[in-house]
């Protein structure tokens, strides 16, 4: 073999690996993509069963006014947050909260009993495990995503075809805590 043709073949080698490369961590993005949206969708959900939550309660737990303006700030928080981070923050804040009403509801037996009530606070529950599963599904995206860009010779390309690590889904300081309810 001459010399031309080696060169030509590891030329080839190289653009075919690059353009593996780039198609796979082209798959991988829109996969992680694809994995806030199915976050994205929760929380929709979820904002959307809040304002029925809040208004069968609200007739019930007329002395627990602090706990529905704060279930209230927490949705908008959620609304109002544009980042992977921003929405991470909210929602656990309203996850926070939303366990908090909950907690309090238990010293209202009446609302309790409730159908509207009991079948808002099935399907808000059913939502969190939701919610839950896509931020494990998501963050395992992202760890598949940052690990391809992040390993040798990936990482060399990768930095050249423009890739960025993705930030995880996480709770941070006030999230991880229990919940404090006091009466």
């Amino acid at each position: 073999m001459s010399p031309l043709t080696i060169t030509l073949i590891v030329i080839a080698v190289i653009v075919l690996f690059i353009i593996f490369l780039y198609n796979s961590l082209i798959s991988l993005r829109n996969q992680v993509k694809n994995s806030w949206a199915q976050i994205d969708v929760q929380l929709k959900r979820r904002n959307d069963l809040i304002p029925n939550l809040i208004e069968t309660v609200k007739g019930y737990m007329k002395h627990e006014k602090s706990v529905l303006e704060n279930v209230t700030k927490a949705r908008s928080a959620i609304l109002k947050a544009d980042t992977v981070e921003g929405k991470a923050k909210a929602s656990n804040m309203l996850s926070q909260t939303l366990k908090s009403l909950f907690a309090v509801s238990e010293n209202y037996p009446q609302l309790k009993a409730n159908e509207n009530f009991m079948q808002l606070q099935e399907e808000l529950t059913g939502t969190e495990n939701k919610i839950a599963y896509s931020r494990q599904h998501y963050n395992d995206m992202v760890m598949v995503f940052n690990t391809k860009i992040e390993t040798f010779p990936n990482s060399i390309f990768a930095n050249q075809l423009n890739f960025k690590k993705e930030a995880s889904f996480e709770a941070t300081g006030q999230e991880k805590k229990n919940v404090k309810v006091q009466f």
